[in-house]
């Protein structure tokens, strides 16, 4: 019988490490789990561009048809933003006046009961009687979770009604396969002109109000405008969007029994539209915006939006033509690219630098922990309710090397001790038990550290909440697999190891060279470092002062975040008051024009353009918007939104292009 000898110290291995090394299943069983629960979680967890952060925001607005801004300021925010002030749990409010209407925004704590606030509001806003009478009732909006997945913009050299009808369309198909939140813009309200005869007027004892009033009672919209020169605007809702609509609507009764109709006393025509309307060049535009809901999966609404986007396509005209823009899911399926080449080059990697310092066992099962951890951290984050984010596989990614050292470091030391005599059995046991208190104080102190984020309050604070939440959950799905399954598996290794094995040719090559640098390299150099320790303490300490005062005098700055390159940019324009709605678009013309000029210019330079689409937007701001425009009409905003080619396929960056522009 062959004997083992034990060299000083070590113990006949026993407790629940050992039992996991010496059962037979268990080990395996654990890594089935771990395997299992990971591709079910992978292919169920959600994917989204940001963690769900619930806004704790209620808005009350008042319209006041017909008021100035500063009478706005005065009759409605002036009155009930001192006593909105006084509900409880507000952290603070902002409020915004502008022509026809005010509204106040009131921003609550983190983690706030909104039922109970939306409640108090509405008793505050109910005992307000001193808003001005011809005021309509406020309107209270708590903010609904909504994250946008992508834009689809249907454009062609044809009617904007028929546009509008292919997205109308389109909302509805994408609402038959379950995609609920999507919605329609680009579609201007018609402006009505209604003229009406003085002569008319004293012949029916009329005025002006009187038929505001009538078209005000039968429309959704308010009147609006000016009552100058026997004309009113009038501004209509979805009950009354055309000229017949408008002249239909009844101003009286007559005493015969007969009614009295706009049309017979006034001429109605349409002067132009308001609103937010888009263009593509030349033509126009119509958007279709697709959101998800704090349960939805944005890859996947992604991938149903594309196909029902096709199919709509292949049975529109010629001239009508549909693309999605903003895709999120395209920047979440990069980031989940990276991943995956990261583990795949790490798990390379790893495997070459194990095969050439450990036997072609050892390297193999250390190396399968790269994996099998990622799977068992997916499995626990989608029982935990995480999900797969930007920041989540962010901490992923960064947390790829914490993962691969667990293992290296009990799967080495377990081949160490084989070497100096122990078993199989004995030395994976040992090396499970020798090695756990380092491995798991690094852990704990790498949990600590992440911790510290949790400190953070606020909406930022829930946004990187995730980053301390899977850090914490990829260390114990490592600790699992390296004290747990590892250590039964490097005992089968090592049992099957052979000393004279043509596959550990490399790992003895490298191992004698690597053992005559440490004889001949590195102990003459660790040995004149001793010796001379003091001056190295002080040339530490000198680097250290040095990097110190390079961070205070401002040469490295501090960034809480590096604006990475982006692929996407926008351009906005306020125009002077006494501008038109034309005057806007022809600026957003000339804007267009010199966008042209500079993309076929950096086309010839470079050989692609750069412009990948645009999108011209008229009564509305494109990306954060501009600062200070808020009571300007709509007629005098306008905005750009650019997509550029590939960040990696361009050697100059967006701030450039812009400059050029």
């Amino acid at each position: 019988m062959k004997s083992t000898t034990h060299p000083r110290g070590a113990s006949q291995p026993s407790g629940w490490l050992a039992y996991f090394v010496r059962h037979r299943t268990a080990a395996n069983l654990l890594l089935v789990v771990m395997l299992i629960g990971g591709v079910y979680a992978g292919s169920n967890i959600r994917a989204q561009f940001f963690p769900d952060v619930v806004l704790e925001v209620i808005t009350v607005s008042v319209a006041w048809s017909g008021a100035g801004a500063e009478d706005v300021d005065i009759g409605i925010v002036g009155v009930m933003a001192p006593a909105l002030l006084a509900v409880e749990g507000v952290e603070s409010t902002s409020s915004t006046a502008t022509e026809g209407r005010g509204s106040i925004r009131m921003e609550f704590e983190a983690g706030w009961d909104m039922s109970r606030a939306t409640d108090e509001v509405k008793a505050v806003v109910d005992n307000i009687t001193t808003l001005p009478d011809n005021a309509e009732d406020p309107v209270i909006r708590r903010a609904a979770f909504r994250d946008r997945v992508t834009d689809v913009v249907v454009y062609g050299p044809t009617s904007l009604d028929l546009l509008s009808r292919f997205a109308d369309e389109l909302q509805l198909r994408l609402f038959r396969v379950g995609v609920t939140r999507s919605t329609v813009t680009g579609v201007p309200d018609p402006i009505f002109a209604v003229r009406a005869p003085e002569a008319n007027l004293l012949r029916h004892e009329l005025t002006l109000a009187d038929i505001a009033n009538a078209i005000s009672r039968e429309s959704e919209s308010d009147p609006a405008g000016d009552i100058a020169q026997g004309s009113a605007r009038v501004r209509t809702g979805a009950a009354r969007r055309s000229v017949e609509s408008v002249g239909d609507v009844a101003i009286r009764s007559l005493p015969d029994g007969t009614r009295l109709y706009v049309r017979d006393v006034a001429n109605v025509k349409v002067e132009g539209s308001e609103g937010r309307t888009y263009f593509v060049g030349d033509e126009p535009a119509v958007l279709v915006r697709v959101e998800r809901s704090d349960n939805g999966d944005a890859i996947e609404i992604q991938k149903v939006v594309e196909a029902t986007v096709a199919e709509l396509q292949d049975l529109a005209p010629k001239d009508v033509k549909m693309r999605l823009t903003h895709m999120r899911a395209k920047a979440i399926s990069s980031r989940l690219e990276v991943l995956q080449d990261n583990a795949l080059w790490g798990l390379a990697l790893v495997l070459m630098v194990l095969f050439l310092f450990l036997s072609a066992h050892t390297a193999f099962w250390v190396a399968i922990g790269i994996p099998l951890a990622l799977a068992a951290t997916v499995g626990l984050m989608y029982g935990a309710g995480s999900s797969l984010n930007m920041i989540s596989m962010f901490a992923l990614i960064i947390c790829l090397g914490i993962v691969v050292d667990d293992a290296i470091i009990v799967g080495e030391h377990a081949d160490f001790l084989h070497r100096r005599g122990l078993s199989p059995t004995d030395a994976a046991t040992q090396a499970a038990r020798r090695m756990g208190p380092p491995v798991f104080s690094a852990a704990v102190t790498t949990v600590i550290a992440f911790m510290a984020l949790t400190a953070i309050g606020g909406r930022f604070g829930n946004l990187i909440l995730e980053i301390p939440l899977t850090v914490s959950v990829v260390l114990i799905a490592s600790l699992a697999e390296c004290f747990l399954v590892l250590p039964a598996h490097m005992r089968h290794a090592l049992t099957a190891r052979r000393e004279d094995a043509w596959y550990d040719w490399p790992s003895r090559i490298v191992n004698k060279g690597f053992e005559w640098f440490r004889r001949r390299v590195f102990e003459p150099v660790l040995k004149l470092l001793m010796r001379t320790r003091y001056p190295n303490v002080a040339v530490a300490v000198m680097a250290l002062m040095l990097s110190l005062a390079l961070f205070f005098d401002g040469s490295v700055r501090w960034r809480f975040f590096n604006a990475p390159e982006r692929g996407t940019i926008s351009a906005n324009i306020a125009m002077l008051p006494g501008s038109t709605r034309e005057d806007t678009r022809d600026m957003l013309m000339e804007m267009k024009r010199a966008l042209d000029v500079v993309d076929a210019r950096y086309q010839e330079r470079y050989g692609t353009a750069p412009v990948e689409f645009s999108l011209a937007i008229l009564g509305g701001s494109a990306g954060r918007g501009l600062r200070g425009v808020g009571a300007k009409s709509r007629d005098l905003i306008g905005g750009f939104a650019i997509e550029l080619i590939d960040p990696d396929l361009r050697p100059y960056s967006a701030f450039q292009f812009i400059g050029a522009w």
